[in-house]
């Protein structure tokens, strides 16, 4: 079966949104990557619950942006920390944000994706997470600084 580009999007778009929740469960729980990697591929991908069917992820990007946060956190955290006030350490945000800057900062760090496309893609997983709330324009705003330290040669 050969899938159509929109499709494709929204499976990478859907591993984006299960690779911050992964980051979030590995810091909440204690897992491993793989034990939390694992979850996700064989329950959540495609699952249904309660009548909602969860979208289907692309599971090599999923393990990419998870494997990323993971193997380069300090230096993405360390480029987090720049981005955010003094006062607000990556140790001080909302556990949620933190993941989905690691997630996007494993992403800036592959160097396959536009970063444009990295940014406009975790603002939308920011507002899943917080659709009323300011969150979405706070990630747009240190996305865009991130990325601009990481891929400086695309701006």
């Amino acid at each position: 079966m050969t899938l159509s580009n929109n499709q494709k999007r929204k499976m990478r778009s859907a591993a984006r949104l299960y690779a911050v929740q992964a980051l979030f469960q590995m810091e909440s729980s204690g897992q491993t990557v793989e034990q939390v990697a694992r979850e996700f591929e064989d329950h959540r991908f495609g699952a249904v619950y309660e009548g909602d069917e969860m979208a289907e992820g692309d599971p090599d990007l999923f393990r990419s942006l998870v494997d990323g946060a993971v193997n380069n956190q300090a230096r993405i955290d360390q480029a987090t920390d720049r981005a955010l006030v003094a006062k607000w350490p990556i140790a001080r945000i909302d556990p949620t944000l933190r993941a989905l800057f690691r997630s996007a900062g494993a992403e800036f760090v592959d160097d396959a994706t536009p970063p444009k496309v990295i940014i406009t893609e975790y603002v939308d997983v920011a507002r899943a997470f917080f659709p009323e709330g300011e969150e979405p324009k706070f990630v747009n705003a240190v996305l865009d600084h991130m990325a601009r330290e990481f891929r400086p040669e695309a701006f």
